[in-house]
């Protein structure tokens, strides 16, 4: 057994197919199917089951995937490691950020990483919570900047600031006229939600647990974005709840709507960025946690104490 047929097999578990497995290793499939055949033969378990052109992992192969990805990670680290003790800031930062994060707070961050950071470039993935926390454990991503607690004993996660929520309402609504909105005046009928894995959905149905009527009660509509939210709201479908950094931009709020403040319970969220406690590139990563708390434009979010 050997890293490389580690990395075999991982490949043919991602990808599915011992074809494109084979050229992604840049060997042959013949040379692929047979190092992977030994090290099934060498464990005494079949970590794949061949179907036609069809790959399955069997159960067993589940669990040595797992190992292996961990095996491959740790290696990984370890010359990350040497390259960080020589200088931990040189090369790019695999950077994870959620779809009501990135396209607000990015913008902010960006320059002054630039500035702040040149030599270590920012990397972004884009994608739901739960998509990105196994590659930041796995080591597929240095961090990820999520608005949620990960769960995850692997993973330390850090504090950036705290994001108010708003209620956007129309112009028209009755709450348009208040100063702020207690959470327990809003009507859970006709309240707009994201589509089911993003946060903010999750956070909505949390601010809204005054009301006995569940979620089952909400408007039957899910939007992918926030942009698509808030147009929804101003046609006239509903209601919906802001975070703070996705209104700094005027021209974003449709004409016709108006975004007041939310007291009460569970009306913020906290954003934090998650790592792996072991990864070599500590010292960068604590840089961008320090970066991201100064870009935050004055008195929009609270910064941690």
């Amino acid at each position: 057994m050997n890293l490389r047929d580690l990395h075999y097999i991982i490949a043919v578990a991602d990808l599915g197919h011992f074809g494109r497995a084979a050229t992604v290793c840049h060997i042959s499939q013949p040379t692929l199917s047979g190092q992977i055949l030994k090290l099934e033969d060498e464990l005494g378990v079949r970590i794949f089951e061949r179907i036609g052109k069809t790959v399955r992992t069997t159960a067993a192969g589940e669990q040595i995937l797992a190992h292996a990805r961990r095996a491959v990670a740790a290696t990984d680290d370890l010359w990350a490691c040497a390259k960080a003790s020589r200088d931990p800031m040189a090369g790019p930062l695999r950077l994870g950020v959620i779809p009501t994060l990135g396209p607000y707070l990015m913008p902010f961050v960006l320059p002054q990483a630039r500035e702040a950071m040149p030599s270590t470039p920012l990397m972004l993935i884009e994608d739901l919570t739960d998509r990105l926390i196994e590659p930041v454990v796995s080591g597929k991503l240095d961090a990820a900047i999520i608005a949620s607690d990960p769960e995850s004993p692997a993973l330390t996660a850090e504090l950036l600031f705290e994001e108010p929520f708003f209620l956007v309402v129309p112009e028209d609504h009755p709450l348009a006229a208040q100063k702020s909105v207690n959470v327990a005046a809003i009507d859970p009928h006709s309240l707009l939600l994201l589509a089911d894995g993003h946060c903010l959905r999750d956070q909505a149905l949390e601010l809204c647990q005054h009301s006995e009527l569940g979620e089952d009660a909400m408007v039957d509509m899910r939007a992918t974005s926030l942009s698509t939210l808030l147009h929804m709201t101003a046609a006239g479908y509903g209601i919906t709840v802001m975070p703070a950094l996705a209104l700094l931009d005027r021209n974003s709020l449709p004409a016709n709507l108006v975004a007041r403040p939310l007291t009460g319970a569970h009306t913020a969220r906290g954003v934090r960025l998650i790592s792996r406690p072991t990864n070599p590139r500590k010292a960068a990563i604590e840089a961008l946690a320090g970066l991201v708390r100064k870009s935050i434009p004055e008195g929009v979010c609270a910064l941690p104490v």
